[in-house]
């Protein structure tokens, strides 16, 4: 079976929690992101989606301490890249108390987002251990193949695969070096890979289940929280039946600081393992999510096939917020 029929490369780079949508830039734009709106919705044209209770003429305005965010919440300003995290979605204010609730990452299909990606990098995923144990890491700095991706939680309406997935809340692709799609589920309390697809469908289309559906986020995150989850992976593989199992082993294992290009933030980071089993051939890949409150996954980092090291250096992928 070729690698690519079965590729997801670990909860981060497949998720991607971000509340800011990323839009197109442009001097007569309003809003460039979901914050910058009272609504906590950027339309694609640049113009804000009017609050739910907005009164005639409230539609166009932009975001910043305007009013009740889109919860019933107080409305922030837009985040700037200087933040540190303080300034996160409309309605959601930022405790710093090194707890992540499910209702501190906000999270809808039509997010999108800018991420600074690259692969076959050096980075060191240890960082530096500060005071109290915190750690600090440092993926601000330009790496050689950097380049700019707009990564959307995109709805299933109209796609190939909507009814395979009945329930799913949206999709979005996994990796710079695959095309697969992943397709997730919002729950109370968690994040739900059900399945991976191809973009197209056709001949050699994919279409996979994960059986039970794989937790990529288990709420609360905290320090020390663990899950895992064993699943079998079966369906079409490039227009073939195919099956195997894959075992998903998750752990926040670290607490500090992350700097991005787009600014810093405080983050609890969550440890994947992921072991593959297809037939006689296991594959073992590792990979880390940054986690902000109000912000969700700020970066993501994976190793190549078989890493020995919990802590590596050498990236396969690495994508972090970008302006």
């Amino acid at each position: 079976m070729r690698r690519k029929t079965a590729l997801w490369v670990g909860s981060g780079a497949g998720v991607l929690l971000v509340f800011a949508a990323g839009c197109a830039g442009g001097d007569d734009r309003i809003c460039n992101a979901d914050a910058d709106c009272a609504s906590a919705i950027c339309n694609p044209d640049g113009t804000c989606e009017p609050p739910a209770d907005a009164g005639p003429g409230d539609g166009g305005g932009g975001g910043g301490d305007t009013g009740p965010g889109a919860d019933g919440g107080p409305a922030h300003d837009a985040p700037s890249a200087d933040s540190g995290g303080d300034a996160g979605a409309v309605g959601c204010a930022p405790n710093h108390d090194g707890v992540i609730e499910r209702l501190e990452v906000p999270l809808r299909a039509g997010l999108r987002a800018t991420f600074r990606a690259t692969t076959g990098a050096t980075v060191s995923t240890a960082g530096e251990v500060v005071a109290g144990g915190m750690r600090r890491w440092d993926f601000s700095t330009a790496l050689p193949g950097d380049h700019d991706v707009l990564i959307e939680l995109a709805p299933l309406d109209g796609q190939w695969f909507a009814a395979d997935f009945p329930g799913a809340s949206y999709w979005s692709r996994l990796s710079e070096r695959e095309e697969l799609l992943g397709v997730f589920e919002l729950g109370a309390s968690e994040i739900l890979l059900r399945g991976v697809v191809s973009p197209e469908a056709g001949l050699t289309r994919t279409s996979v289940e994960h059986d039970p559906p794989v937790t990529v986020l288990h709420f609360p995150l905290q320090m020390g929280a663990r899950w895992s989850t064993n699943a079998t992976v079966s369906g079409l593989s490039l227009g073939f039946f195919a099956t195997w199992t894959e075992r998903y082993e998750q752990e926040v294992d670290a607490r500090g600081e992350l700097l991005t290009p787009f600014g810093t933030f405080p983050v609890l980071r969550v440890r994947i393992t992921l072991t593959r089993v297809v037939g006689l051939l296991t594959t073992v890949v590792r990979s880390f999510a940054f986690v902000s409150e109000c912000f969700g996954t700020v970066a993501t980092v994976v190793s190549d096939d078989n890493e020995s090291r919990v802590e590596f250096t050498s990236a396969a992928e690495i994508r972090r917020l970008a302006p």
